[in-house]
């Protein structure tokens, strides 16, 4: 994960090499890590900067992969990673399709990003996965509304590993302060809720029939 196994408090990765913005994210680490629900600091390429406990039990039972860890690279995780709807409820409607529309507008605006061509790559070798973000996904968006693909607000399931907390909805809430978002970096907090009737949304394997 993005902090120490054992340890009290997050290390921050990927952190630019200036000491003033190193000094930042080591105390805002303290915040992060204070926080009781799972949170977590992502860059543009959803690399995990620093992760808190909370997150770290929550996402503590995934097995090992090489290349889509949560406290790695957490688009990776959500679209890649096989134990990911372990967690994630609903897994495709819920998490999949608005985490490729966060690739869609990361690759709008770092296009040339070798890690983000890699996802999306990636992406492309999945025939279903791909016929989602090619054409599942301007449908979806059209059908649901620009707001269904944000994240901050969104409603989401979650399967906690702890039996006492089981499934439960949680609001993914955008903390991210002005001078963490200077740096191109944003923090996201998952707060549960009281349980309610789980909205269906439409399915990956969902895509418009062509126009004949």
């Amino acid at each position: 994960m993005a902090h120490q196994a054992g340890g009290r408090r997050p290390v921050p990765r990927s952190v630019p090499e200036s000491c003033e913005t190193r000094a930042y994210l080591d105390d805002y680490a303290a915040v992060v890590e204070a926080a009781p629900f799972p949170s977590l600091v992502v860059d543009h390429r959803w690399n995990v900067v620093l992760a808190n406990d909370a997150f770290a039990t929550l996402f503590g039972d995934v097995r090992h992969h090489p290349t889509a860890m949560p406290g790695d690279n957490f688009l990776r995780f959500v679209l890649f990673h096989p134990d990911a709807g372990q967690v994630l409820g609903e897994h495709e409607p819920g998490w999949c399709l608005p985490m490729l529309a966060q690739l869609k507008t990361a690759l709008e605006g770092y296009g040339h990003d070798h890690e983000l061509q890699a996802i999306r790559r990636d992406v492309a070798r999945d025939p279903i996965m791909d016929a989602a973000f090619r054409q599942g996904l301007p449908y979806w968006i059209h059908a649901v509304g620009e707001s269904a693909a944000r994240l901050d607000g969104a409603v989401r399931l979650l399967h906690h590993p702890d039996p006492r907390r089981g499934t439960a909805e949680c609001r993914v809430v955008d903390e991210t302060p002005p001078l963490l978002r200077d740096l191109g970096h944003r923090r996201l907090t998952m707060i549960p809720r009281q349980p309610s009737a789980a909205v269906r949304r439409a399915h990956l394997t969902v895509v418009p029939a062509p126009q004949t």
